[in-house]
């Protein structure tokens, strides 16, 4: 997984010959740190609640063993028939050697509703948008090319990006772009959009968003990246699902479960161990945040492994610009 806010490069997650690349040409970020952090038990239970195309997975796998189980969560229809075939597909070595796969189509917010309190050995979450969704215009994630305003993870979800763009207010407009998207020009860009309406097309926003925002000779991204950043993890609610991830949710009438510590912490055995990456502030603020109250809580839920996030190396950046915004954190579940 990976985020449009450098570039718009292809990176996420895959897997190939190589261990390392997909035919797609994407390439799972932080690979090896990722499985040294999760410290693969031969046997045991282990969930990737972002599958892609099964880059992270597929070498969880391969370590495993017979009587491991490996779990898959991915919103993408797509992306899981894809997953699902590599992971059908083990190397010839380990035919008879390979985990059960379970592969479910959920966000990783919903993880608790289908896996055991308590059952998992370790639990990876790559967050954000993959290369596949990226280079497909008719999904509407990219600025970069012509296709309609979706930008949906989930393709049976209801709300899109057509609805954000054509339909809220101008002032709620400019709250999504500032608040999801960290934009300084979010109430110029919103006035432009909805002076603009309708809008029905990528490259149609895209043009929109270029003129409002007058880039500088100082900015070195796309002038409309942080606003389509913004609008998907808006459409797709990303944050809120990262939230109820490894945080919990403010919901219901109970406020004492406020802050329960998340799906993850409730699948996770005692020992089990769990490891974020992502790919911009707004996540990475979510994951440590809730790892250092965890931490501190009495009694204390997270004994943590990343003091700071684990980033790429040269090697890898040089190899994957992607990964330079890549950052990783780890606990392990007291």
């Amino acid at each position: 997984m990976t985020d449009e806010s450098l570039n718009n490069a292809p990176q996420g997650a895959g897997h190939g010959p190589d261990s390392s690349k997909t035919g797609f040409g994407h390439v799972p970020v932080l690979l090896k740190e990722a499985i040294d952090f999760l410290a693969i038990r031969r046997g045991g239970t282990y969930i990737d609640v972002t599958l892609g195309l099964a880059g992270h997975s597929f070498e969880i796998a391969k370590l495993l063993g017979a009587q491991g189980h490996l779990i898959g969560f991915d919103k993408d229809t797509h992306a899981l028939e894809i997953a699902k075939r590599r992971l059908s597909e083990p190397p010839p070595e380990l035919k008879d050697d390979w985990p059960r796969i379970t592969l479910l189509h959920s966000s990783f917010a919903d993880i608790a509703e289908h896996v055991a309190e308590k059952s998992a050995d370790g639990l990876l979450a790559d967050i954000g948008i993959s290369s596949m969704q990226l280079q497909d215009p008719s999904r509407g994630f990219s600025f970069q090319a012509e296709g309609p305003l979706d930008m949906r993870m989930d393709p049976h979800a209801e709300r899109t990006a057509d609805q954000v763009v054509n339909r809220i207010g101008e002032e709620d407009l400019a709250n999504v772009i500032y608040e999801f998207g960290e934009e300084r020009r979010s109430r110029r860009i919103a006035r432009a959009i909805v002076r603009a309406r309708p809008i029905r097309s990528t490259a149609h926003l895209s043009q929109v968003i270029s003129a409002a925002a007058r880039p500088m000779k100082t900015d070195k991204i796309h002038p409309a990246t942080r606003t389509f950043q913004a609008l998907r993890i808006f459409v797709n609610r990303e944050l809120d699902d990262l939230e109820a991830l490894v945080h919990g949710k403010t919901a219901g009438p109970q406020p004492n479960s406020i802050r329960s510590g998340g799906a993850a912490l409730r699948v996770l055995k005692s020992g089990g161990r769990l490891v974020v990456i992502s790919f911009h502030s707004l996540e990475d603020r979510i994951v440590k945040d809730a790892l250092r109250e965890g931490a501190h809580a009495r009694p204390k839920r997270w004994e943590i492994l990343t003091k700071k996030p684990v980033t790429a190396g040269d090697e890898e950046m040089d190899r994957n610009p992607r990964a330079r915004s890549a950052k990783m954190r780890a606990a392990i579940k007291v």
